[in-house]
Formats: C-alpha cells, structure tokens, sequence
C-alpha cells in the first residue's frame, strides 16, 4: 500500500497570522519590506515550506508557494 492511499489529503497547520501574511504575499517582495512580527512570520512558513526565500542581490525575496 502507497502512503498516498493511507493518507487522503495532506493538510499543513498554519494559524490565522500565518494564513493572513500568505493571502497578502501575492507577489515576490524584499522581506525589508515588511515588519519585524510579519518577518518572524515569514520564517516560520519557511519552515513549513509555504514560503520561500530567494537570494537577490545582497538581499532576499520572499515568494508565496503554490
């Protein structure tokens, strides 16, 4: 048996803060543009893989994932 029948759909936990920041991030953005808390946020949906970070120019790009 694959684990992708054992497991029907796969969801990722993220709190309102976290879904709020990710309906906002349409766009790649520099990650200056927003505050600290959205920042600590950020890093947390790298974590779990639903943003990433792109490397550009001696600073770096925030992209949502789709």
């Amino acid at each position: 048996m694959k684990i992708n029948e054992l497991i029907g759909d796969f969801e990722i936990f993220v709190t309102n803060e976290e879904q709020e920041l990710l309906e906002k991030l349409e766009e790649i953005r520099p990650i200056e543009f927003y505050d600290e808390r959205e920042r600590f946020v950020i890093e947390n949906l790298i974590r779990k893989s639903l943003i990433t970070k792109i490397s550009r120019n001696n600073s770096y790009m925030v992209v949502r994932n789709d």
